[in-house]
């Protein structure tokens, strides 16, 4: 059995702007190849990872404590303790966590890790491309990157 204890694992943080959380990477610690799972912990008038859906990935969420919203697919929607959403693998899937109350959002996400795998940001424009290794996977990369979406270049530019 791979087997991880949340109470034993260091919390990573982020923050970037309205960005803010905290989080441990559960199923990479039970050792997990095809499923992803995080812990989040979002303090409040926080805010996760940036909008975006992915490709190649279906996601979802699973509220523990707390409450907030989530934008997802154009539309907002208020979130609590037992809530399930889940974000299929193409643009209606977008989504970001939003802790609009005055306590902590704490929450796992969990994913499937494939890859190659690209996401998308709409808010900003642009993509992250994966290969190698999933978003969210340890392994080295082949290829990985964020590009603007409409930086476009000839299939022929710069070819011999």
């Amino acid at each position: 059995m791979r087997h991880a204890d949340t109470t034993e694992m260091e919390w990573s943080t982020t923050e970037n702007g309205e960005t803010e959380f905290r989080r441990k990477e559960v199923g990479a610690a039970a050792g997990g190849d095809q499923l992803g799972c995080s812990l989040y912990e979002i303090p409040a008038g926080k805010r996760s990872w940036p909008y975006h859906y992915h490709t190649a990935n279906e996601e979802a969420l699973f509220v523990l404590t707390g409450e907030g919203t989530v934008r997802c697919d154009g539309e907002e929607a208020a979130i609590s303790e037992g809530d399930y959403l889940n974000f299929p693998a193409d643009s209606s899937g977008g989504h970001r966590v939003i802790n609009d109350s005055d306590g902590r959002l704490r929450y796992l996400m969990v994913s499937t890790m494939t890859e190659p795998d690209v996401t998308v940001y709409p808010d900003s424009e642009k993509f992250g491309v994966y290969v190698g290794s999933p978003p969210g996977g340890r392994e080295e990369r082949d290829l990985e990157g964020y590009y603007e979406q409409d930086a476009n270049v000839d299939y022929w530019e710069n070819e011999a």
